[in-house]
């Protein structure tokens, strides 16, 4: 039996500590991106009852898992990443076999930065703390850092275990309870760190349910048991889930879509910049990324020279089977994704003055037509105003722009409705630092085009969303809300 046909099976919600079907009796099927119209498992099709179940168990569970110590939270915490850690190849492949994120590009580091961060926040618990105010003898002022309640995580396909690490270890450090609403089309990963977390934290802290986004989503965002929804996906689907929250006024959290610039200056010309290119774009993650550095702004006295051997460096990345350990690059998520990509391919062939230097076109034969598969593309001669260069089209595609004078490119590369991310290469500390000022986004990185780190703050501006992760600021800020207690004292006599 293949790996592949071993992991058919269903895999149950989690709500109250138990692994529970859908109330409906209702199962969707989950599809191997690899391979179409393969089936890989069964997992629930949740439902509004079955949020109200979710929302319940983790609201009873909320009042004794708050009241915990925090060296408590901390430690149950850290036990969960210990068992992360045991089973991350488990936890790697399943990542593979789930979201066609090749398995030594993607999936095992995505599993790394997961135990990471849920030691990371378990470190600082304890910094969920307030402060005193100096306000004379006759008065004690005092805040407290208080848990917000239950937090809905409403999580993509792309990364479904980075973004889960985002929040679930910062919300539960901070004392709140949890429901995790896993992707669609990548819900298996989430399903077993649910199996995970229960069994070091009492039933209902951690919740896990499955179904489509339109009614869990939904009933998460407009439930009043939920205190705050935190979602990551794309700006469409943000504002939907942002508007029906605002109508209770719960928290809200968005992490959303981006087109983020990469601006190279002429000095900045070295391999390490070719291998920091391809790093930014997120080719490796078959560009299926919101961070991707998918606008490649060239300074033109370097143009030619940079796309001949940032093309070479991206075509030489294999395309395959995300369980491969050959494999740079794995699967498109769906069979949707796949053809949105298409049709952007189309229209950049289509383009007068675009030319595809790399790619352009799906496979058409070969091993990889069994599966979503697309190959790196780079499109030259483009302009910011093009809507390849404007809309975010999450798959391989690279478009690179030309610039002459540095006023230009900074006003280019402000000029989309996305504040995401953005990298700046110049080996001139004066145009690196003025440049990455001058950039409107929440995530600015110079020389170098890697992942989020623990401890960094990380989120976007315009209509790239609103919050913080990742950080020390984005628990406080996150999940938690401050009370501001007086104290009025009596006089104590002197003698």
């Amino acid at each position: 039996m293949t790996e592949i046909q071993a992991a058919v099976r269903d895999w149950p919600m989690w709500i109250g500590g138990e692994e529970v079907a859908s109330s409906s009796s209702a199962w969707r099927t989950v599809m191997n991106p690899a391979r179409r119209e393969a089936a890989i498992a069964r997992v629930p099709a949740g439902n509004e009852a079955d949020v109200d179940r979710a929302v319940a168990a983790a609201r009873a569970a909320f009042p004794a898992w708050r009241a915990q110590h925090f060296t408590a939270r901390a430690k149950a915490l850290l036990d969960i990443a210990d068992e992360l850690e045991v089973r991350s190849e488990e936890f790697a492949r399943l990542t593979a076999l789930d979201t066609g994120n090749a398995l030594r590009t993607q999936a095992r580091p995505e599993v790394t930065g997961l135990i990471t961060l849920f030691r990371y926040f378990a470190g600082i618990a304890g910094e969920v703390k307030g402060t005193t105010l100096p306000a004379g003898e006759d008065q004690l002022q005092y805040t407290r850092l208080e848990p917000l309640g239950v937090v809905a995580a409403i999580l993509p396909w792309n990364s479904p275990l980075m973004i889960a690490a985002f929040k679930i270890p910062a919300a539960l450090a901070a004392g709140n309870t949890v429901i995790m609403k896993a992707a669609d089309d990548a819900p298996l990963t989430i399903l077993l760190l649910a199996e995970v977390c229960n069994k070091h934290l009492p039933p209902g802290v951690v919740n896990a349910m499955t179904g489509r986004g339109a009614v869990i989503g939904e009933a998460l965002a407009k439930h009043p048991g939920v205190d705050k929804v935190s979602f990551t996906g794309s700006t469409e689907v943000g504002r939907g889930v942002a508007s029906t929250a605002a109508a209770r006024l719960a928290h809200m959290s968005l992490e959303l879509g981006g087109k983020s610039p990469s601006i190279v200056f002429p000095d900045a010309v070295d391999e390490e910049l070719i291998d920091g290119l391809l790093t930014a774009s997120r080719f490796t993650r078959q560009g299926q990324s919101c961070t991707a550095g998918s606008r490649l702004f060239l300074h033109e006295d370097i143009y030619e020279e940079v796309l001949a051997r940032l093309s070479d460096k991206l075509g030489a990345l294999k395309v395959g089977d995300p369980l491969d350990e050959e494999s740079d690059m794995g699967a498109i998520i769906n069979a949707k994704q796949h053809a949105s990509i298409s049709a952007y391919l189309d229209e950049g062939r289509a383009t007068p003055g675009m030319k595809a230097v790399l790619g352009g076109s799906a496979p058409t034969e070969g091993p990889l037509v069994e599966g979503y598969y697309h190959l790196p593309t780079v499109f030259s001669g483009a302009r910011n105003g093009f809507r390849l260069a404007q809309e975010e089209i999450f798959g391989p595609v690279l478009v690179a722009i030309p610039w002459r004078d540095t006023e230009e490119v900074i006003r280019m590369a402000n000029d989309t409705s996305y504040g995401l991310a953005a990298y700046v290469w110049s080996h001139n500390l004066d145009n690196a630092l003025n440049t990455a000022n001058r950039i409107e986004a929440g995530w600015v990185q110079v020389n170098q085009g890697g992942g989020q780190v623990a401890g960094q703050s990380y989120g976007g501006y315009k209509q790239s969303g609103m919050g913080r992760e990742v950080s020390l600021e984005g628990m406080l800020a996150g999940f938690t809300q401050t009370k501001q207690i007086n104290v009025r004292l009596r006089a104590v006599p002197r003698g």
